[in-house]
């Protein structure tokens, strides 16, 4: 967990020192053993990123970093299944009455809910 809040902390600090262009489309993933791994939201950000490598790692060590590579990786974009534009219908009361009694047959018979094993 300290690690996470800890890159976070440091991506927040290496934001504004990256190209205003890049910054709405990259954020720092991991910082390794002098490596700097970015994570960027198409390729043609990637591109740029890796363009701008040398002032990057510049960047990066003018915040105390010792890095020496700069990595970057482009995320897969989230397609939406055609079932996430469908809103939820509401249940219907036969369809709940079935439900329920489905739950009750689960249920072992003279089960209150506590465990009684004395």
């Amino acid at each position: 967990m300290r690690r996470a809040l800890w890159l976070d902390e440091l991506d927040q600090r290496f934001r504004p020192l990256l190209p205003p262009s890049l910054a709405a489309h990259a954020r720092l993933a991991n910082y390794e053993r002098g490596r700097l791994v970015f994570v960027v939201d198409a390729p043609v950000w990637r591109a740029k990123m890796r363009l701008a490598a040398p002032e990057l790692l510049d960047a990066a060590r003018s915040i105390g970093l010792d890095a020496a590579e700069l990595i970057v990786k482009t995320t897969t974009p989230v397609i939406a299944s055609p079932q996430s534009d469908r809103k939820a219908k509401p249940i219907s009361a036969t369809a709940l009455q079935a439900l329920q009694a489905a739950l009750e047959s689960l249920k072992e018979p003279g089960s209150t809910g506590s465990s009684d094993s004395t």
